[in-house]
């Protein structure tokens, strides 16, 4: 049985947000590979060349990619309104991406202005037709699902985001005379509350109930909260250039971001069926780290110099490789094996066996997975203290990379076999 109150009947073919969901881990995996040759130097600072190189992949190339395939998915689904030409949008999206993640990693790594020009140019293409397709969608949104919103806001960050990124860009290479330093501490604060914990949201309001079964989010949250965290990341960005205290809205935007992490925690412990798998364990995991990230962004603003930076390094960890890293996990264990099911229920039921979501995403796998992944964040965190944690750090991420690949592939493989299967008995 399909869940009330979405269009599934509109949902995009299934290439369209799997080509986004299989090719981001191959960014982490990436991302690990430099975590491994570098090591120890990754964390001298979060402006080291290896460092922004490996940061760029993971949000340009692995989290990005994610959640513009889920956008892709969700629009259609959730809101009610069609991406325009979903699988020209995916296409020209996904190439432009995942080339421009690449050229933006390497002209950190390796200091040459035209991969930066080249790379720039890719990924704003990509987002600009993302942007100007999510446009057209949300223009045309029949929904009052409290996702539609969050979701929104979140499209309007990225926007905000991805300016900031290739103004940075270009004044890296000397090409613009701004106040970088502004920009700098700008650009990553709307990617990480902006668009990634507002898109969060409108999946979650969705997602959690359906696939955790909790109670729905309360309606105070849903109505008000996306709204105010994207007013407070105006009022926020404009005390970097005004008289305004930048302490009032940090701190509140910290403490909205609290507060949907501890909503969502009591929510899961308010679900219906107790048994845990892997999607819910992701989440509260991503939860918690969520949370830690909040009150480091708190500690960085009130500590010395030398703790201050420290502080800022494990604020990235907790936001990126911790609360992003984590919660996009367990949305891929659920998505991935859901929109197999629903695409062959749709279409061969009555003609093959169908696996259940059990079938194509085995909960044991999944949970191997998560093993790594946290014993690769507590390490990387560790390193924070002691470096030579790094390399080691980087090589369970890059097991936990190509463990997250290999579980996704078997939900495809299982999709196309239970796919050949029916085609064959129809043909027979």
């Amino acid at each position: 049985m399909l869940p009330a109150g979405l269009s599934f009947d509109q949902a995009p073919p299934i290439a369209v947000p799997f080509r986004f969901f299989l090719t981001a881990p191959l960014f982490l995996l990436a991302a690990a590979i430099l975590l491994v040759a570098y090591g120890p130097e990754m964390l001298l600072s979060r402006h080291m060349p290896a460092t922004l190189a490996a940061t760029h992949l993971l949000t340009l190339g692995f989290t990005s990619m994610v959640m513009c395939g889920a956008m892709m998915q969700m629009l259609p689904v959730v809101a009610g309104a069609p991406v325009p030409a979903p699988r020209l949008v995916a296409w020209t999206v996904h190439l432009s991406l995942a080339t421009g993640a690449a050229g933006v990693a390497a002209s950190f790594l390796w200091g040459r202005p035209v991969l930066m020009h080249l790379g720039g140019g890719l990924a704003a293409l990509g987002f600009g037709v993302f942007l100007a397709a999510a446009a057209w969608s949300l223009a045309h949104v029949r929904s009052r699902s409290p996702s539609v919103p969050a979701m929104g806001f979140s499209i309007a960050s990225l926007a905000v985001t991805a300016a900031l990124g290739l103004t940075l860009g270009i004044a890296r290479q000397g090409g613009l005379d701004i106040p970088y330093v502004q920009f700098s501490l700008l650009h990553p604060m709307w990617g990480l509350y902006g668009w990634t914990a507002l898109l969060v949201m409108g999946v979650a309001y969705q997602v959690v109930p359906m696939f955790q079964l909790t109670p729905n989010y309360p309606k105070a949250i849903t109505t008000w909260l996306a709204g105010g965290l994207f007013l407070l990341l105006i009022l926020r960005s404009a005390a970097e250039f005004t008289l305004l205290p930048p302490a009032v809205p940090g701190v509140a935007l910290a403490a909205g971001a609290g507060v949907f992490a501890i909503a969502t925690l009591r929510l899961q412990g308010r679900r219906k069926r107790k048994i845990s798998d892997a999607t819910l364990l992701f989440w509260r995991v991503g939860m918690g780290l969520l949370l830690a990230a909040c009150l480091l962004w708190l500690a960085a603003a009130l500590l010395p110099a030398e703790a201050a930076e420290r502080a800022r390094l494990l604020l990235g960890i907790a936001a990126l490789p911790g609360f992003i890293l984590a919660v996009i996990n367990g949305m891929l264990y659920k998505i991935v094996p859901f929109l197999a099911w629903f695409h062959l229920q749709s279409r061969y039921v009555g003609k093959t066996a169908i696996p259940n979501m059990k079938q194509l995403q085995p909960d044991r796998p999944a949970r191997g997975q998560m093993a790594l992944y946290l014993a690769a964040l507590a390490l990387l965190a560790g390193a924070v203290f002691w470096p030579p944690l790094a390399r080691l750090s980087g090589l369970l991420w890059l097991a936990s990379a190509l463990w997250l690949e290999r579980n996704l592939l078997r939900a495809l493989i299982l999709y196309r076999r239970t796919v050949a299967l029916a085609t064959a008995k129809k043909s027979d």
